[in-house]
């Protein structure tokens, strides 16, 4: 994989199965804070190879997407995204977002008639807006359940 790029990868039916085999066996290591494994290439070389805590919780991420069968995206955080590439990150069209931009609801920076928006700015908008998205739901929820229009908990 090469840094500073957006690669999408959608996996094989074995490589489905792989990880989830390697997914099941790494989570019982998920609240460790490093983790050290020994690597064995087809050629019988091996290497010891230490693990961090959050990077062993991205793969794990990564190998559960796998299994199920997701395309899986890896991007730097102060990554420059397009309109349209951001606009995809959110789930909306590419009009509806620079309709954001122009409101000030993101930033972005202008190279020359295009609009560049950080990766970081366009997760944090979207954590926001599904943590208000969520909040609302509870809302009427509860509203629901107090007027007795038949939604249990």
């Amino acid at each position: 994989m090469s840094t500073g790029h957006n690669i999408v990868h959608l996996p094989t039916q074995p490589e489905m199965e792989e990880a989830k085999i390697s997914s099941r066996m790494l989570s019982k290591y998920a609240d460790a804070d490093r983790v050290q494994m020994t690597l064995k290439a087809s050629n019988g070389q091996a290497e010891d190879l230490v693990l961090p805590g959050p990077v062993l919780q991205m793969l794990l991420d990564i190998l559960s997407e796998m299994a199920r069968g997701n395309a899986i995206s890896l991007m730097p955080i102060h990554h420059e995204l397009s309109t349209q590439e951001a606009a995809n990150l959110l789930n909306v069209s590419r009009p509806h977002l620079v309709t954001l931009l122009e409101k000030g609801s993101l930033p972005f920076r202008k190279v020359g008639s295009h609009r560049r928006v950080q990766a970081k700015d366009v997760l944090e908008y979207k954590a926001n807006i599904d943590q208000l998205r969520l909040a609302t739901l509870n809302e009427l929820t509860a509203f629901s359940q107090e007027q007795g229009m038949g939604y249990e908990p």
